[in-house]
């Protein structure tokens, strides 16, 4: 705009005559204002660029510091120290349900900042009710490494699937679907290296691949040069008119376990495995808001499959049983209406298929019932929600947890999330 007022003026000095010397010094002199006001534009324009780079609460000498609360009041028919899921490998992770009774949740410090123009670092400390401290994240990130390349390294939540990347305080259940618990030991955050590349499409394309240490289930950190655990995955996504947003992804995971325990209750008592494990997930999410505006009413669907494949020894006692092998999947499909400003309410359904495990030396239930037992765990959740304000959430949560051969468990719980301090936007 300004340029085409500057040629317009010029064009006018040029046929003022010559008695309008004054007006030509006027026009000289705004055509200065002009320069000047073109260059203050270009300064705000380069601080904004800078600025947008940053999540709100940051700034360029001050991270931003947050802090999440979060608790439990628990009732369940059945204990949850003596948790399992029938027919899978157990994960070692935290995957049962909340403790009864009355118990404090993990707590979660996070410290974000831009270090440089070049990048950015963010920790994510989880304070245990048990007083201990884990790090589960710690990560630098490019900025602007330019063509849509970004690149990130130290511990951090894998992008493989959709729910993993997410932080536990912002899913929609308190607790991880089946199919998370079964295979990736609640989810996945590995010691490595990511690189990711966003195509400059108007339809979101975006590729990575990962390379870790393969330090948590269903890797055992192997104590090797090199790494232990390598994934890739592809996102895709779009709008459908003003009111619909979808994504849609596919995930590959690949590690070699070595001497994974099983800790079973069978004949054979305590085993191990160690071979290859494979994971493939396909994943969706589709959101609905009325013209774009979640604040009255919207609704989101989202869902996952599973599928792994393993292959090695199967040991026990120190002695090698066999070849196993196994073929097993999961999925989970929930969705959740905010049917009014504040409120919403959610249902999960979980299944299991146990697939086909085989070992070479003839093994029944009986020798290791967690392991071989022929059973396809499933559960039903209920949640509602009331959320005051973007800061503070109170969620009831009811389910039916068949993850138990013959057994079922009544869960009633009722949930507190508070967040304090300047906190970023979730993944859509």
């Amino acid at each position: 705009m300004f340029r085409s007022m500057w040629c317009a003026m010029a064009l006018a000095v040029a046929v003022v005559p010559a008695y309008g010397q004054d007006v030509r010094e006027e026009l000289r002199q705004l055509q200065q204002r002009i320069q000047q006001l073109e260059k203050r534009l270009q300064e705000t324009e380069n601080v904004a660029a800078q600025a947008s780079a940053r999540p709100a609460g940051e700034n360029a000498f001050n991270p931003a510091v947050s802090l999440i609360l979060q608790g439990t009041a628990a009732r369940s028919s059945l204990d949850p120290n003596t948790y399992q899921i029938t027919g899978f490998a157990p994960t070692g992770g935290e995957v049962g349900p909340a403790r009864r009774g009355l118990s404090l949740g993990e707590s979660e410090l996070v410290v974000a900042a831009n270090i440089d123009p070049y990048f950015r670092g963010q920790l994510v400390a989880s304070l245990t009710p048990e007083d201990t401290v884990e790090v589960e994240e710690a990560f630098f990130q490019t900025l602007g490494l330019g063509k849509g390349f970004t690149i990130k390294g130290g511990r951090f939540l894998s992008s493989i699937g959709y729910q993993n990347q997410i932080h536990s305080h912002a899913w929609d259940f308190q607790d991880a679907p089946l199919a998370y618990k079964a295979f990736l030991g609640g989810r996945l955050n590995d010691d490595g290296v990511q690189l990711r590349w966003v195509a400059p499409t108007d339809l979101l394309v975006e590729l990575g691949t990962e390379l870790g240490q393969g330090r948590t289930f269903p890797g055992t950190a192997p104590n090797k040069n090199g790494t232990g655990l390598w994934t890739a995955f592809a996102h895709a996504g779009g709008d459908i008119g003003a009111s619909t947003a979808w994504r849609t992804g596919l995930s590959y995971l690949r590690t070699s376990p070595q001497d994974r325990a099983i800790d079973d209750v069978g004949a054979l008592g305590t085993q191990s495995f160690t071979g290859r494990s494979n994971l493939w997930i396909a994943d969706f999410i589709l959101k609905w808001a009325p013209g774009g505006n979640p604040t009255l009413t919207n609704f989101k669907l989202q869902g996952e499959y599973f599928r792994r494949k393993e292959s090695g020894d199967l040991n026990f006692n120190n002695v090698n049983s066999g070849d196993y092998s196994s073929r097993q999947s999961g999925w989970y499909l929930q969705g959740v209406y905010q049917f009014m400003p504040q409120w919403r309410v959610g249902y999960r359904r979980d299944q299991l298929d146990h697939g086909t495990v085989s070992n070479g030396i003839g093994l029944t239930s009986a020798d290791s019932p967690l392991l071989l037992t022929d059973y396809n765990p499933k559960r039903n959740t209920l949640m509602v929600d009331w959320s005051p304000s973007e800061f503070s959430r109170i969620r009831l949560q009811l389910a039916s947890d068949k993850s138990r051969f013959g057994m079922t468990d009544n869960q009633v719980l009722l949930q507190y999330i508070y967040s304090l301090g300047a906190h970023g936007a979730h993944t859509f």
